[in-house]
Parts: C-alpha cells; structure tokens; sequence
C-alpha cells in the first residue's frame, strides 16, 4: 500500500543523507534540510530532470511514513544511521 506524501513533513528531504549530484555538488549530510526544500515543504526539483535519482526513488508509504512526520523523521534517521558506512 503507497500513500500521498504528507504535506508539511519533509522528512525524506531531511533525514537521509545525499551523495554529490549537479543538484548538491557538495551532497547533503544527514539529518540537515535540503537547500532545494521550499519554505512550504514542497521539492523545488520535483519534476525536473535534475532532480537526485535517490530522492525520485523514495516512495511513500506506511512503513516510510508511518503515521506522522515526526514518526517518519525518526524511522528515516534510524534507516540513515543503520545504513551508513562505518
């Protein structure tokens, strides 16, 4: 079961971290906004070609979201840190 994102979450622009694309030549650490997250809360790439593969790759749904945007902060940040390299 997919769902719609959540408006006013975010939580996928914020928790994991990006590698470096044309978009963030730098990448983007975890758990710090994406410089492309409006001040509404809506992906100014949404749509566009240069949009980060990773992020058109993240699908909403119960398991991601869970039932708040706090709720999917936190399993995107524990997702973020069990994943990462060490």
């Amino acid at each position: 079961m997919t769902t719609t994102c959540r408006a006013g979450c975010g939580a996928c622009c914020i928790a994991p971290s990006i590698s470096p694309c044309p978009a963030l030549p730098a990448g983007k650490a975890a758990g710090v906004r994406c410089p492309h997250l409006t001040d509404d809360i809506r992906c100014a790439l949404f749509g566009r070609p240069e949009r980060p593969a990773v992020c058109g790759g993240l699908r909403p749904g119960p398991e991601m979201c869970g039932d708040s945007a706090e709720e999917a902060l936190a399993t995107l940040s524990r997702w973020e840190r069990e994943t990462a390299p060490r």
